[in-house]
């Protein structure tokens, strides 16, 4: 694989899609990029009683983390060469529990702002049937380049 910093966000991002579409975290819990554009970002995953917390519910870590991975790959997508981000501030709002009945999410991340030296953008996880699950956002520092 190319290293990240001999490419713009939005080329990286492309390239993990054609191949594994998905980074270690994503692996382990079970999510992958399914769109990549710029400035929005789409991850699918099957929530599954794995994912469970001891009230035999999906872990609310589980929506926070694909929808911090979706918000932040937006923001990646308008990051030139050898230019990161860190994400510094993160809101998620539960709409509704998942359970492994759940079936296929998707989490959309889409950004709002980037400048020089932070970014925002806004996040949606929803069902397969288009339900809402949960909504946030996020702010991220800019550094590199």
């Amino acid at each position: 694989m190319t290293e990240r910093s001999e490419q713009t966000g939005l080329e990286f991002l492309r390239g993990l899609m054609a191949g594994s579409g998905s980074a270690p975290l994503g692996l382990l819990l079970g999510f992958y990029l399914i769109e990549v554009e710029d400035g929005v970002v789409t991850f699918g995953g099957i929530p599954s009683n794995d994912h469970y917390n001891p009230a035999n519910i999906v872990h609310g870590g589980y929506a926070a983390t694909i929808l911090d991975s979706a918000m932040g790959c937006a923001v990646e997508t308008k990051l030139g060469k050898g230019v990161g981000y860190s994400t510094v501030e993160l809101k998620i709002n539960y709409i509704r529990a998942m359970n492994d009945q759940t079936g296929k999410v998707r989490a959309t991340g889409t950004v709002v702002h980037v400048g020089k030296r932070m970014a925002t953008a806004e996040g949606r996880l929803t069902s397969a049937d288009g339900k809402l699950l949960a909504h946030g956002s996020t702010t991220c520092m800019i550094h590199g380049g």
